[in-house]
């Protein structure tokens, strides 16, 4: 499959062939699975000092009975303050936690290497689709095709004003500007610090984001990747797919260099 390839300016820049990788099939699972798998690789493991809520004098009343009042470990003590208080226990007050959680748990998800490849191209052909594209909430109404490939030559932009003439080149602007329309949280994400939620635009795939990922800091949503740290992470975010996509023509050769399982297993069986 062809598509063309826009210079920086959005005129045409001659056609690419896209490689066997985006004639994959798109399965919305496993790159649900696969995201899911990855994101553990990041989550730091918790646990609980194994005296909290313990450290206390706290007695229990069993035995002696007759004491009218319930038999859970009180604290010792006289003339006011915890005296008499619940303590040592999970259902009092400052007490300890029933089940904490340990750091011994295992929240590393192991993957195979075979299904991630495959996912990440099943990823890689959903950015063909502007039917997917569209169900994300992306705005791509002025865009023909998909994906988007650009000429080398925005691995060279350095500032995020020249960026903005490259999105309303690539009629890209409406995408990025929808972002600015967000509310803020309220609640406990607001008191959290949490208080506004930046949600995902264009993402630029290249293979030297050294200057691009300068020009694309201050700008809401876009994200730079080098086409040899692409993941399925990048490519569908929240496991959602998949995620309006740009890539350089630079990138798109390197991306011929993936072999897609799917593909293997079809010239094997011929």
């Amino acid at each position: 499959m062809k598509v063309p390839v826009y210079s920086t300016t959005g005129s045409s820049d001659g056609d690419i062939e896209l490689p066997l990788v985006f004639s994959t099939p798109i399965r919305n699972e496993l790159i649900h699975k696969v995201y899911l798998h990855l994101e553990s690789h990041s989550f730091q493991r918790q646990g609980r000092y194994p005296n909290a809520g313990m450290d206390v004098v706290a007695e229990s009343n069993s035995p002696p009975t007759g004491h009218h009042q319930a038999r859970i470990a009180r604290m010792a003590g006289g003339g006011g303050g915890r005296q008499g208080q619940a303590g040592g226990v999970s259902q009092a007050r400052k007490g300890r936690q029933a089940h904490p959680p340990t750091s011994e748990k295992v929240v590393y998800k192991m993957l195979n290497k075979k299904e991630n490849r495959l996912a990440l191209c099943s990823a890689l052909a959903a950015t063909t689709s502007s039917a997917l594209v569209k169900l994300r909430g992306h705005k791509v109404d002025k865009i023909k095709s998909f994906p988007i490939v650009v000429s080398d030559q925005i691995e060279s932009v350095i500032k995020s004003k020249e960026l903005g003439k490259v999105f309303d080149a690539l009629n890209l602007t409406q995408d990025v500007e929808r972002l600015k329309d967000r509310k803020g949280l309220s609640g406990k994400p607001l008191l959290r610090g949490r208080k506004a939620k930046v949600g995902k635009s264009v993402l630029f795939v290249v293979k030297d984001s050294k200057n691009l990922t300068k020009a694309a800091g201050s700008l809401l949503g876009v994200d730079v990747v080098n086409v040899k740290n692409l993941s399925v992470l990048d490519l569908a975010p929240g496991a959602n797919p998949i995620r309006l996509t740009v890539f350089s023509k630079g990138a798109i050769e390197e991306i011929a260099k993936i072999k897609s399982p799917h593909l293997e297993i079809m010239v094997t069986t011929k």
